[in-house]
């Protein structure tokens, strides 16, 4: 699973390297997360046709992790679906619907995952983009109604989003045996393109990241606690040698 990321980077970065061409929030930018955990907010790319338009346009929107379907009762549930496995994303229900017409990129400098070396004790690693460029993840967002609010009340609606996870090889399948699907800049026009609807094509983008694509190397422990938040969650450390991977 992705259960934790960094996403540090400026919104003009982010509105630059994903060539956004419409901010859906100017008056809000997030501060530098470098432990993003579920329930949080976190920038989203996504594209969709404006009213009276046949264009998608490609916007920035801050959304909730932890996706809520459309029909929930409570939102509470996104705190349960912060990931969505690749492998049976088009078919269940909580997915189905967003992963034909609701696709995202999640913009990530890295992500945690952490190597369990006995019974007690796990060793966080980073791993990350190896030439330091910027990781799309891919996602799913979705609308949810508060009914219990009037129409003219701006927070009726709740956007949520949730990660695509795939099976990690190699390296990363020793730390642990999942990781986030990333979709190549190459793809990302496709996938973001609200008029593909058909499951098989949209499932044809999600292709494995290939091994020299991303490093992993050990990090400190403080990354453990979601109160800690810094960029010295991202630093290298040198683990003893019984916590080090084998």
């Amino acid at each position: 699973m992705c259960g934790r990321y960094a996403s540090a980077r400026k919104k003009h970065e982010l509105l630059e390297e994903f060539r956004v061409e419409l901010d859906g929030e100017p008056e809000k930018e997030l501060r530098p997360d470098y432990n993003v955990a579920p329930t949080k907010e976190v920038y989203a790319v996504l594209s969709r046709v404006p009213k009276g338009e046949e264009r998608a346009v490609r916007q920035l929107r801050v959304v909730k992790w932890g996706l809520v379907p459309s029909w929930a009762k409570d939102p509470s549930i996104g705190s349960r679906m912060i990931n969505a496995r690749v492998e049976t994303v088009a078919e269940k229900p909580s997915y189905r619907k967003a992963f034909a017409q609701r696709r995202c990129l999640l913009p990530a400098d890295g992500y945690f995952e952490w190597y369990k070396f006995d019974e007690k004790h796990k060793q966080p690693y980073f791993i990350h983009p190896a030439d330091g460029g910027v990781m799309a993840m891919a996602g799913l967002y979705e609308f949810w109604r508060d009914r219990n609010k009037p129409d003219d009340d701006p927070t009726a609606w709740l956007v949520t989003c949730t990660v695509i996870t795939t099976t990690a090889k190699d390296e990363l399948g020793r730390i642990h045996d999942r990781m986030p699907m990333l979709i190549e800049r190459e793809r990302w026009s496709e996938w973001l393109d609200p008029k593909l609807t058909a499951t098989d094509d949209a499932r044809a983008l999600l292709v494995p990241a290939s091994p020299d694509r991303l490093e992993a190397y050990p990090v400190s422990t403080a990354v453990n606690s979601v109160r800690n938040n810094g960029p010295e969650l991202v630093e290298r450390i040198e683990p003893d040698d019984d916590k080090a991977i084998v």
